[in-house]
């Protein structure tokens, strides 16, 4: 009898969540086992006695068996009190006993996507008994009416369930350490591979952005306002509805030939709806980077090989980019938004509703793509193109780390051209069912402060420049709702991270990455935090440290992983795919707990204001400017303004600092690319390869070694052997 009740309960279960088990082949459930899951909600258990291949004993804690008793007279169940310190040898001789035991880590139900605290009782248990442990995630019933967590955006009561099962891992233990330390260390790791389990049981390689928007509409509601800016808010229905009217209209503009399209949009409502359009339409958008000066956006535009341009007309107005449009107008043509808009007709609004209510999707996998420039050792921008897939897993990746959910509120001022405010700052709230403000401006800094303010914000993402002046003009207020702020693109300054402590009570998580990488590598985050560290690698990452010729602390970082570029485009050159392993160019050291520390850049490059400036176009650009006479080298200090500012060397004569300037502007280059301060030496050191000594330059500049003016102090040569 109670056989045929568990196999109807399980065929009406299976139908009304669509109940997929992935990888169930893996639990072998002999010997000594225990079934590791998340706890999403408190279907968890009804799910896992329903599919399980074989019977098990739950671990309960005494106030749910209380709550749920008439239920667990139908199952096998051991009730423990978590405050008794007999309660683990009771799990350690049932485990002994060679049942099956489905104990929880996180010992309650979680309210957020990611992972709650992993408790040291199942290390103990593990280290005790050598169990096996299968890490089990289950994703979806936490969507449900039928979750305990009351949510506006959970308006569906039968949501999909997927049970996804990962490799099993076993823990020894050591005799030449205590039990309480190896108890620590497992739950450490256990948390590692538990949010591990949750990525792979996410992840998917053939996504197209669109589809995932659409997704995103189902599960959290299609009324849902996720995304808004300063003119006007929106609904996932909304934001899907004019992604398929724009889609028809990029259609009828576009020819079939054009597979990249150029944006050059603000941080808006407007620039989101035009990417997903594109992606509804299969073109690839390339988003521009609208400050580098037009001499820079114009090579992206020919890197790219990009005909058309998707810009809006009061933007430009606003922004005075008219001189930017006039020489991208040589190389393509230019589309305002305000004309797309002026011709959308009855049948195209017909056209894009009847799209949504079929639920019209894109399913074609070789074209999701999107381009992001950024500067290389070449004096030519280069596209970093990444898959759809290279972002969500991205998102994914974080998630499974970052406890955020749908009563969180970002507000997102990072420009879209950069992948940290794309991925993090738009795509990922969005997807992920969390409301988004968009703000046009980091530059602002005595507004976002009250815009933090006034749509409280929990969650907020910048560079250290932008947030020590937020941190400066901001009343000790201002951030009363915040509960995370995370950083990047540049390293987090010792005394930022001290202002917003003081000021406002709030830790800073930094975190590290590159636009070749989605663009986070890792993140300092609640559960795993490290001072001065740029956090751990996030879950599905391999990474490997390079020794370097003279660097005796640390070396260079190469990761691979979903979240890894396709390839880059490079001028004149065309397309290059990825290499097998991204070299990032960075000299770290990661500890034994798996903490990163980044040491310097192996690659030339100064990092001002959170934007990459190649040393190498700089000393070019000083050549061209000041003439081939004497010998030219760039290198990045730090700056407690900027982060970074550029020091010029030359040699052989006197150089008027302003000449540099006027010359970068007749040029349409960014004034980035203008050094701080030009030092006149008699000869640049030089290393045993003949290649000028870069470090050198920095230790002497530091060190003030050529004198307080550049010309007025010694001189040292290199090596020239």
């Amino acid at each position: 009898m109670k056989t045929a009740v568990k196999l109807l309960l399980k065929k009406i279960m299976a139908l009304l969540f669509r109940v997929r088990t992935i990888n169930f082949g893996r639990l072998k459930m002999e010997g000594k086992v225990i079934i590791a899951p998340n706890h999403p909600s408190f279907l968890d258990g009804v799910l896992l006695y329903l599919f399980l291949p074989k019977e098990a004993v739950y671990v309960i804690n005494t106030d749910i068996a209380r709550r749920f008793s008439f239920i667990l007279r139908f199952v096998n169940h051991l009730t423990i009190d978590p405050l008794n310190p007999y309660a683990l040898k009771q799990i350690i001789n049932l485990v002994n006993s060679e049942i099956p035991v489905v104990l929880f880590p996180e010992g309650r139900v979680m309210t957020t996507k990611g992972l709650m605290k992993i408790y040291d009782g199942i290390g103990v248990v593990a280290l005790k008994t050598g169990a096996v442990i299968y890490p089990l995630i289950i994703n979806g019933p936490e969507y449900s009416r039928f979750s305990r967590i009351t949510d506006k955006v959970r308006s569906r009561w039968f949501p999909q369930v997927d049970l996804y099962a990962d490799d099993p891992v076993r823990f020894e233990l050591h005799e030449d350490s205590s039990i309480q330390e190896q108890k620590r260390e497992v739950s450490d790791r256990m948390l590692s591979i538990m949010q591990k389990a949750v990525f792979k049981s996410r992840f998917r390689e053939d996504v197209n952005l669109f589809d995932e928007l659409i997704a995103a509409a189902q599960k959290y509601g299609w009324n849902t306002c996720i995304v808004e800016d300063l003119k006007q808010k929106v609904s996932y229905r909304n934001l899907v509805l004019a992604a398929y009217i724009l889609g028809g209209k990029f259609k009828s503009i576009l020819n079939d030939s054009e597979e990249t399209v150029g944006v050059l949009l603000p941080s808006a409502v407007a620039h989101v709806s035009t990417l997903f359009g594109l992606a509804f339409l299969n073109k690839t958008p390339a988003i521009i980077n609208f400050s580098a000066g037009p001499r820079n956006v114009v090579d992206c535009v020919q890197t790219a090989g990009i005909k058309t341009v998707f810009s809006s007309r009061e933007f430009v107005e606003k922004a005075d980019l008219e001189a930017l449009i006039e020489s991208l107008e040589k190389c393509s043509r230019v589309i305002y938004l305000e004309d797309v808009r002026s011709t959308v007709g009855l049948m195209d609004k017909i056209a894009g509703l009847l799209n949504l209510r079929t639920g019209k999707r894109r399913n074609n996998a070789d074209k999701h793509r999107l381009i992001l420039f950024t500067s290389g050792s070449e004096s030519k921008p280069k596209g970093v193109i990444l898959k759809h897939s290279n972002i969500t897993a991205n998102i994914h990746q974080l998630s499974s780390v970052i406890d955020f959910h749908s009563r969180d509120r970002i507000l997102n001022f990072l420009p879209m051209f950069h992948a940290f405010g794309l991925t993090a700052g738009v795509f990922l709230p969005i997807l992920s069912g969390v409301p988004v403000f968009l703000y046009p401006s980091p530059l602002h800094y005595k507004i976002i402060p009250e815009m933090i303010y006034s749509t409280n914000a929990t969650i907020i993402f910048g560079t250290s420049t932008f947030l020590a002046s937020y941190g400066k003009y901001a009343h000790p207020y201002d951030f009363y709702s915040i509960r995370y702020v995370f950083a990047g693109a540049e390293k987090l300054k010792e005394d930022v991270r001290t202002l917003w402590l003081e000021k406002f009570g709030i830790r800073i998580m930094e975190g590290y990455g590159c636009t070749e990488t989605a663009p986070v590598l890792s993140l300092n985050t609640p559960l795993c935090y490290y001072k001065g560290a740029v956090g751990r690698f996030l879950p599905g990452i391999e990474y490997r440290v390079e020794a370097v010729e003279g660097i005796s602390d640390g070396g260079n970082l190469l990761v691979k992983g979903p979240n890894v570029m396709e390839g880059y485009l490079l001028h004149e050159r065309g397309y290059v795919p990825a290499n097998e392993w991204y070299d990032c160019g960075d000299i770290v050291t990661v500890d034994g707990r798996g903490y990163i520390t980044i040491k310097s850049r192996l690659k030339r490059f100064a990092k001002i204001s959170g934007e990459m400036v190649s040393l190498n176009l700089v000393e070019e650009l000083a050549e061209k400017c000041f003439g081939p006479e004497g010998q030219y080298a760039a290198i990045g200090l730090p700056d407690s303004a900027k982060g970074e500012r550029i020091i010029l060397f030359v040699t052989g004569r006197q150089v008027s600092l302003q000449e540099m300037r006027d010359y970068l502007a007749s040029e349409g280059y960014s004034m980035l690319w203008c050094p701080s301060k030009v030092m006149v030496i008699n000869d640049l050191p030089l290393l045993g390869s003949g290649k000028t000594d870069y470090v050198s330059l920095k230790e002497n500049a530091i060190q003030g070694f050529f004198g307080p003016n550049g010309s007025g102090g010694k001189t040292r040569r290199g090596k020239t052997a």
